[in-house]
């Protein structure tokens, strides 16, 4: 399996799963979920995934500060519905790093270590993301904005003849290229694309 060697540079998120502690998954529950993980689970690696995971990462960290993040109990909650722009996007690698899920998810043993009904759509909120601790109830605002790192200029254009399958095989490439080039340095930055707000 080949991928660019950025998604490994990438810090990892890493967590405490009771769950994955009491069925032995995991030596004492302790996990690292990896960019590299995300694009599996979105089947691609773009601004959009890079975003979604710095606002889970910068999240849970701003909400445990120096404990190890719990799986399984943190709420997700979205501006906007789920079928509006990247929103469902965006959730589904949230809640794929903090352990959540909609009705559909794991209902929990005997009470314990549920995962369903951890996510909500159409939240009235300044910010686009709201993740909240289910033990203290605290919880931080989350919005992202990558304008700072603009696209390559080549990419738009490369993109219209890759999609019309026009494109010769040097053009596909430097697509490739330049698309995750700038994924790169998104998820890299040093600049401030996350904005958190504790409430």
């Amino acid at each position: 399996m080949h991928y660019p060697s950025f998604f490994t540079q990438v810090p990892p998120v890493k967590l405490y799963d009771p769950l994955s502690e009491f069925l032995g998954a995991f030596e004492q529950g302790k996990l690292e979920i990896s960019y590299l993980d995300c694009v599996k689970l979105a089947g691609h690696s773009c601004p959009t995934v890079a975003g979604a995971y710095l606002m889970a990462q910068q999240g849970l960290a701003a909400l445990y500060n120096n404990e190890l993040p719990q799986r399984g109990f943190v709420k997700v909650e979205m501006r906007d519905d789920k079928t509006h722009g990247v929103t469902g996007v965006i959730c589904n690698v949230v809640s794929f790093i903090v352990g959540a899920s909609d009705s559909s998810g794991f209902k929990g043993i005997q009470g314990k270590f549920p995962r369903n009904d951890l996510n909500a759509y159409d939240i009235s909120m300044d910010a686009e993301v709201k993740l909240t601790r289910l033990d203290t109830m605290q919880s931080v605002t989350l919005s992202y904005d990558p304008s700072s790192i603009p696209a390559d200029e080549k990419m738009m254009p490369l993109m219209k003849k890759n999609l019309q399958g026009i494109a010769s095989q040097e053009e596909k490439q430097l697509f490739q290229n330049v698309w995750q080039k700038r994924v790169a340095e998104i998820l890299l930055s040093t600049d401030k694309l996350i904005t958190i707000i504790k409430d």
